[in-house]
């Protein structure tokens, strides 16, 4: 800080450098605090497994489509195998299924429809493991079937490289926009019309799994099931109007949605990247169909399900460290938004925190989230940070705390590109000038994200605008030296995001979300998630586990 009576504004160039050098040197012991916290609660997920997990392995070895009852196969095949004694978990379920299928004489698919209608007994064939003869014969079919499932997601990562080489990438940043259309015959048109209006990305949010909305039930909250709208036109095409509507982010909708998405990109010159977001218990799974359908890029965050979602925390970590995995190897980029929002605290004592103290938190989990993916294996260019909260722009003063907020995540995370995604709320048009105002100095910005479609055309005008001339400030001077509010509210960011990583680091996530309160909090998925056992890894089938 400057001496007593001068103010930031006022601080010569030698005072500067100096600030510039101490941050410099807070910011580092930041990144090194949270990169060593992820490393241990990476090391920790790695050695578990999940419901999520098993259900992923067995989508991704071939087990899909539905059950008898409508359930999905995979759930259903899973539920059955657990339901007479849960230890069953920490062994997978890969290998009994392999046991299954050599005793039988049947794919992996007819296994698992048998064991769905209660034809198998899947904990018999567990048994026969036991025998090393058959044990080594089930690692060789399961490893067979792994090798060609992610063969599959090599050759979409190749697939995405040729057609971005044939098709060209969009100017950058890309612009985004979000399907509002809950069935996918309606969501393709929409797609369609953004991508002929300057799209460049297209989310789609995928609706809550039955084993969400069955646990938050049991847990006395309640998620609200995907319904279509009163008009949603029904089937998978507009050729197909007889059958009924499919959710937007289903499987099978978003294998018609890359598609589409393909051929509208081709007649507009660019490739158009398809990006998934998923609420909690969920991350695995859709780390199988990115590697599956060629998805561009997924919104993930393990600890924005743990704070928000109230997820037990060792499930989170768990399904993020397998989907983190699996999505490096397929290609498929992560983005971490700046979002979680922490006032348990707040809320018991009474007291509601100041903008810094919500933004110091949610920056020290952001740090965390992308170093845990930094740590699962994603490369620094397969994770982009999102630049500001949600709820910046109805802060007081925003504009100045925006360009802190900016500042601080191009110095924490240099080898990332940024990403702005627009809130949900009334502030719309607040948000697109505190965009066009940081534009200038955010660096590398990889996508702005608008959250409905609803007249994208004009605001991808004015983003497009905002850009133009953000690049041409940005080559006409240095990047300016934060003063008065900025400086200020970066700082005690930087603070509490350091207090925020010691608490975790000394006493645990609950510290954060659950101790404030002095009572448990109910979590849900504890009861899902086990020491893996299993010698097996789906994910690297030529390597056993030790």
């Amino acid at each position: 800080m400057p001496p007593a009576g001068q103010t930031l504004r006022d601080a010569s160039p030698h005072t500067e450098a100096m600030q510039r050098d101490l941050a410099g040197s807070s910011v580092d012991a930041l990144g090194k605090q949270a990169a060593a916290i992820a490393a241990a609660w990476s090391a920790g997920a790695r050695a578990s497994t999940t419901v999520g997990q098993e259900r992923a392995a067995l989508r991704l070895l071939g087990v899909s489509g539905v059950d008898r009852d409508g359930r999905p196969l995979a759930a259903s095949v899973l539920d059955r195998y657990l339901a007479p004694d849960a230890r069953r978990l920490c062994g997978g379920i890969t290998l009994p299924m392999a046991v299954a299928m050599a005793e039988y004489d049947l794919s992996i698919l007819e296994v698992a429809l048998e064991v769905a209608a209660g034809n198998i007994d899947l904990g018999l064939e567990a048994e026969l493991l036991e025998d090393p003869e058959r044990r080594a014969r089930a690692h060789r079919s399961a490893s067979a079937m792994a090798t060609a499932a992610l063969a599959r997601a090599d050759a979409n990562r190749t697939a995405r490289r040729e057609l971005v080489a044939l098709l060209g990438e969009p100017r950058r940043p890309l612009l985004g926009v979000t399907l509002e259309s809950p069935a996918v015959v309606d969501a393709a048109d929409e797609a369609v019309a953004a991508i002929a209006a300057g799209a460049g990305a297209i989310r789609v949010l995928v609706p809550p799994s039955r084993e969400l909305a069955d646990l938050s039930a049991r847990s006395g909250t309640h998620v609200e099931p995907w319904h279509p709208a009163p008009g949603s036109r029904g089937g998978l095409a507009n050729f197909d109007p007889a059958g009924s509507p499919v959710p937007t982010g289903a499987h099978r909708a978003l294998l018609v949605l890359r598609a589409v998405l393909d051929d509208a990109g081709a007649r507009n010159g660019r490739y158009v990247r398809l990006v998934t977001e998923s609420p909690a218990l969920a991350a695995p799974d859709q780390a199988v169909i990115a590697a599956f359908e060629r998805v561009d890029l997924v919104i993930a965050d393990p600890l924005r399900e743990i704070v928000s979602g109230l997820v037990d925390p060792d499930r989170a970590l768990a399904d993020h460290a397998f989907a983190h995995r699996l999505l490096a190897r397929g290609g498929t980029r992560v983005l971490v938004p700046a979002s979680s929002l922490v006032v348990a605290s707040d809320l018991a004592n009474g007291f509601p925190s100041d903008p810094a103290t919500r933004s110091g938190r949610a920056l020290a989990l952001q740090l965390l989230a992308v170093s845990l993916a930094l740590a699962d294996g994603l490369l620094p260019d397969s994770v982009v940070v999102g630049a500001l909260p949600a709820w910046l722009g109805e802060e007081p003063r925003a504009p100045a705390r925006a360009v802190a907020e900016v500042a601080l995540r191009r110095e924490l995370f240099p080898s990332h590109r940024m990403a702005f995604l627009e809130p949900d709320s009334a502030l719309v048009n607040e948000w697109h000038a505190l965009v066009a105002g940081v534009l200038p100095d955010a660096g590398d910005v990889k996508l702005l994200l608008c959250c409905g479609s609803t007249g994208f055309a004009a605001r991808a005008s004015a983003l497009r605008a905002a850009v133009d001339v953000a690049g041409a400030i940005a080559l006409s001077r240095s990047r300016p030296v934060l003063t008065g509010l900025a400086a200020e509210h970066r700082e005690a960011t930087l603070a509490v995001a350091a207090e925020t990583l010691e608490g975790l680091a000394d006493r645990g996530w609950r510290w954060l979300v659950d101790e404030p309160f002095g009572i448990p909090t109910v979590r849900i998925g504890a009861e899902a998630v086990a020491d893996r056992t299993s010698d097996f890894d789906v994910l690297a089938p030529g390597t056993a586990r030790g």
